[in-house]
């Protein structure tokens, strides 16, 4: 049985003098998925009666938002626009910062 060895030292000095950026559009893209996803699913489980707590406090965090079609798909984009901006102004900020 052999086992390979690494020659650890330059790895080490090579992890640490290059920074990793963030993809910024990739990242907010990712973001607007994850919050319109969770909106639909908040929306119909605000129409069949489940979740109701969570549901009435998206209604009250978000200005478009109700258990209704209509309702849900004014949450999906309004919740998609607040973290595609949020999610890519820090991304934006930790690439500035991490140069």
């Amino acid at each position: 049985m052999s086992t390979t060895t690494t020659n650890q030292d330059a790895y080490e000095i090579e992890s640490s003098t290059s920074v990793m950026h963030l993809d910024a559009l990739a990242l907010a893209g990712a973001a607007v998925v994850v919050s319109a996803v969770v909106m639909l699913l908040l929306g119909v489980f605000g129409a069949i009666g489940v979740y109701e707590g969570a549901v009435e406090a998206m209604e009250q965090w978000h200005l478009f938002f109700e258990p209704t079609v209509v309702g849900t798909v004014a949450g999906m984009v309004e919740a998609a626009v607040i973290s595609f901006v949020l999610v890519y102004a820090f991304a934006w900020l930790y690439n500035t910062f991490a140069r």
